[in-house]
């Protein structure tokens, strides 16, 4: 009697469950629909690291400038990558499909409201599309 227990506890479980599947789930996200480009914009700039030029025709845009702050302590550690995302974003908002990272660093002193900050400096670039 002892295995039949689990037994029609599982069957139990997997009726109630069934019907959950087919029940009309909304889709509550917090990405803002008005503003969803602008999450991913930094993916159409590609990224090249210094001394690795593009090839082919570009014009220059300017200097970016790409930072992350840990605000706290007990915040997220910041890390070049998220420094380097900020700097292709604000590249995107330049027009540029292209930045080229001349340097990055961390620093580790308090500062400016962060306990911690990686900067990223590049050059936003427009690349040529020779496609045409």
């Amino acid at each position: 009697m002892t295995q039949c227990f689990p037994k029609a506890f599982v069957a139990a479980l997997a009726a109630l469950l069934i019907p959950a599947c087919s029940s009309d789930y909304g889709f509550s996200s917090n990405l803002d629909p008005q503003a969803f480009n602008d999450y991913f914009k930094a993916g159409d700039v590609v990224l090249f690291e210094e001394g690795q030029g593009p090839e082919g025709r570009y014009k220059i845009l300017g200097l970016i400038e790409g930072e992350a702050c840990q605000a706290t302590p007990g915040d997220v550690p910041v890390t070049v990558a998220d420094a380097r995302t900020d700097a292709r974003r604000k590249a995107a908002d330049k027009g540029a499909n292209g930045l080229v990272i001349k340097s990055c660093t961390i620093i580790e002193e308090s500062g400016s409201g962060c306990h911690s900050r990686a900067l990223c400096v590049g050059q936003a670039l427009q690349l040529a599309n020779d496609d045409n």
